[in-house]
């Protein structure tokens, strides 16, 4: 079959931590069909926002797309906790990139190049997906960057 996800996470350097609770009045994933949608995940680690402010004036791009590689992570934890098995995914079908942007920032394709690239890192061409990638005013808690994921699954 091949090289297993988990198995190239722990390649990559990447142990998914417990998908997180949700914070309000709302669900982490929701399922129809074959698809999982998961709520937006933030750039949580250990608890804790790994990267706060607006893209082009608190944080550069290279800031910006670690932030965004947090998210993909979280993403993915939401993803086993749904499914239970990553090996589960057919594919992303889509993520929508969410950066808070100061209002000349024109980058935000590149801060979610670090989402992109480490799903097709972690996936192979099960990660490969459609994007959208937005500048926004803020993100709760002051996040730098918001991501969520449209997933197929078996």
């Amino acid at each position: 079959m091949g090289e297993t996800i988990e198995k190239r996470l722990s390649d990559l350097g990447i142990t998914l931590p417990e998908a997180a609770a949700p914070a309000a009045n709302y669900v982490p994933f929701m399922g129809s069909g074959n698809l999982v949608f998961t709520a937006g995940q933030l750039p949580l680690k250990d608890g804790k926002l790994t990267v706060t402010g607006l893209l082009g004036r608190d944080v550069d791009v290279a800031g910006g797309k670690e932030a965004a590689k947090q998210c993909a992570v979280n993403i993915l934890a939401q993803a086993k906790a749904a499914l239970g098995d990553l090996e589960k995914i057919r594919r992303i079908v889509k993520i929508s990139v969410f950066v808070a942007s100061s209002s000349d920032f024109t980058e935000q394709h590149l801060v979610a190049n670090g989402a992109s690239d480490f799903l097709v890192a972690a996936l192979g061409d099960r990660g490969k997906h459609a994007r959208s990638a937005v500048g926004v005013a803020s993100l709760p808690l002051n996040a730098a960057v918001e991501i969520e994921a449209i997933i197929e699954h078996e």
